[in-house]
């Protein structure tokens, strides 16, 4: 785990420094209402360990925290009813504009997505 911000906006919701709309809950996870929705329904995903990034989460929690992680987004899909038509997102990086260096997964849902990115910014 590399330069982990304990003070992260994440890393206080998960202390309860700052409240969020629960959607679901365990020991090792957790699922909130994003404030800035960018669809209809719009959920973050976290581990409540200090992982930076998906690369982060990836190289360094064992092997059955990843797999229970992607469960957990799975059952968020299945109890909000979410079985078509949504997107995971996670950004890595400044260039994907990560704001939060906490590893998190977006899951938008509720309308057309449209393209994976807006064709105007593409550079070619």
């Amino acid at each position: 785990m590399t330069n982990y911000d304990l003070t992260n906006i994440f890393a206080k919701i998960i202390k309860g420094q700052i409240p969020c709309t629960k959607i679901a809950e365990n020991d090792d996870f957790l699922a909130f209402e994003d404030i800035s929705k960018a669809a209809p329904i719009h959920i973050i995903t976290i581990p409540k360990q200090q992982f930076t990034s998906f690369e982060d989460f990836s190289q360094n929690a064992d092997s059955k925290l990843i797999a229970n992680f992607w469960r957990f987004i799975q059952k968020i899909t299945e109890e909000q009813n979410i079985t078509e038509g949504y997107r995971l997102i996670t950004n890595v990086g400044s260039d994907a504009n990560q704001t939060v260096k906490h590893f998190h997964v977006h899951i938008l849902a509720g309308q057309n997505l449209g393209g994976l990115m807006a064709q105007d910014k593409l550079k070619r």
